[in-house]
């Protein structure tokens, strides 16, 4: 008796404090609900413990700590109760994908398929339908484009596009509270995405949001070339070069043929676009053109800014024949 005690003693310290080397990449997933039987079960047979007794055991003498679900990657030697106390912590294996400022619904899904999270098709699929998301902010958007808030995220692999999509707009919630942004939403967020593709320049989209109001209240058309590309990339005639073609495809996001804001955003802006287009500067100009510094040029006539695209023009030409 006392032996068979001893021997069982020693196999649990074994099986507790040995630790065992996975594969090169181990993933096991723990799925919600999974209760500490199915858990050691799972670890098992992955090869992660060396029994799942003894993970029941340590289970029941360690405070009965509530286990996390999720996926788990393993790639270094652990003993259990290494294994025991990440799965307690809930480290979860996760996948860092950045969405800059400014990309698109396309520039997202590619982002997403770069770092091996789900396909770009699948990603486009899901952000051009799913608008239910947003109903409540934009009852009539056409996607989710505008409201997928550009950030650096920690995704799993096992994640679904469109939790990865929830995501993006329960952080866009949480931005477009801090910021008070409540009534005309999507309105606000059309015009960000055009403060967002036009300046990089923190001072100057106060600016350009003022321009573009101000052409609205002219009825003048916004003629810019990010709705233009983002015509292109709609209709999947995107060549990376904007052709006269461009210029005369109909669309209601084609503002240099239509005049006024297009159905919805033209990208994903930031919390400095935002707060531009909710708050644009007052300001005389209608236009404005780069300069060669990374800023731009403003303009009240149109004379003024010709004579502004003229020398954008001269130093593009100046520096190319350095």
């Amino acid at each position: 008796m006392l032996m068979s005690v001893v021997v069982a003693a020693i196999w649990l310290a074994w099986a507790i404090l040995a630790p065992i080397k996975p594969g090169l990449h181990t993933y096991v997933t723990i799925k919600a609900g999974s209760n500490t039987r199915q858990i050691g079960a799972s670890l098992e047979q992955a090869g992660i413990i060396h029994s799942r007794t003894a993970f029941l055991i340590f289970h029941a003498f360690t405070g009965r700590r509530t286990l996390k679900a999720g996926e788990y990657e393993f790639i270094k030697p652990a003993s259990l109760p290494d294994v025991y106390s990440r799965l307690a912590r809930g480290d979860v294996f996760t996948r860092t994908v950045v969405i800059p400022e400014g990309f698109n619904i396309y520039d997202i899904a590619s982002a997403l398929e770069e770092a091996h999270l789900c396909s770009r098709e699948d990603f486009i699929r899901e952000a051009s339908v799913d608008t239910k998301l947003i109903a409540d902010l934009a009852p009539h958007a056409p996607s989710l484009e505008g409201f997928l808030f550009p950030d650096t995220y920690q995704f799993g692999r096992n994640q679904s596009p469109q939790e990865i999509a929830a995501t993006m707009v329960k952080r866009f919630r949480q931005e477009a509270k801090l910021l008070g942004l409540t009534t005309n939403v999507s309105r606000t967020i059309t015009m960000a995405s055009f403060v967002e593709k036009e300046t990089r320049l923190s001072n100057e989209r106060p600016i350009v949001a003022g321009v573009f109001e101000n052409r609205l209240k002219m009825k003048m058309a916004l003629a810019t070339d990010p709705s233009v590309i983002y015509a292109a990339e709609l209709a999947g005639g995107w060549k990376g070069v904007i052709h006269q073609s461009d210029l005369q495809r109909e669309s209601p996001y084609n503002t240099y043929k239509y005049a006024g804001l297009p159905p919805g955003p033209i990208a994903n802006p930031g919390r400095d676009a935002i707060a531009a287009a909710m708050h644009p500067a007052p300001t005389p100009y209608l236009y404005f053109v780069a300069d060669n510094t990374g800023g731009h040029n403003f303009a009240r006539t149109i004379d003024q800014h010709n004579k502004n695209v003229a020398a954008f023009r001269k130093g593009i030409a100046k520096h190319m024949d350095r």
